[in-house]
């Protein structure tokens, strides 16, 4: 299997679920400042021309949540759980993380973040002001939800918290307002004692594309 990835919030969730399970990929970087997601080659693997994608013989994947859960079924991983009611649960997280909580995250780390490191200009203050409500909105949701809890689905973490704490490492740097949301930063916290989530990106390992 080759797992595509840029060090972005998106790709960091199947490369992190990958040496969390220790699923045998080949990690491949695919630079995006040099437009290597719109060669042929890797059109072939994600027509869309965005990363994350994965192969795995004739089977192509792209979307980071459906890569997830491709690599913790394969290495029957609990990061996708067996009761159905639990995969609903999880199915309902990382549709809440897409639509809202992560979309409105990550708009800081594209403001703070992306924009300087590819020369895009300064950040955007209408784009962060209107982020920053919907961010408080959505993480008093998550934050109330975490209360009693170490993991966002039953007692152990499923790809759901790897989905939902995709743009926390870069907190600080994009200029997240956590501040205030005690139960969002402790689980965090006990996320980035993972090796895994701390290092996802095995950048040695790589090769480009």
């Amino acid at each position: 299997m080759q797992l595509y990835y840029f060090e972005t919030p998106n790709a960091r969730k199947p490369c992190a679920v990958a040496r969390h399970t220790g699923a045998p990929v080949e990690f491949v970087l695919v630079d995006l400042t040099k437009g290597e997601h719109k060669t042929p080659e890797f059109l072939d693997v994600n027509p869309n021309g965005k990363i994350p994608a994965l192969r795995d013989g004739d089977t192509r994947i792209w979307e980071s949540c459906a890569i997830m859960c491709y690599l913790a079924q394969k290495t029957g991983s609990d990061l996708w759980p067996a009761d159905p009611a639990k995969q609903v649960e999880v199915l309902r997280w990382l549709q809440w993380d897409t639509a809202h909580f992560s979309r409105h995250a990550q708009a800081f780390v594209f403001q703070h973040v992306i924009k300087p490191a590819f020369g895009l200009g300064d950040a955007d203050p209408a784009a962060l002001e209107e982020a920053t409500g919907f961010f408080h909105q959505f993480a008093g949701v998550l934050d109330n939800h975490l209360k009693r809890r170490d993991s966002l689905v039953g007692d152990g973490l499923t790809i759901a918290d790897f989905a939902v704490a995709s743009a926390l490492p870069y907190a600080e740097k994009a200029k997240m307002p956590l501040e205030g949301y005690a139960e969002i930063n402790r689980w965090h916290d006990a996320m980035m004692t993972l090796p895994a989530w701390r290092e996802p990106y095995p950048t040695e390992l790589a090769k480009s594309a």
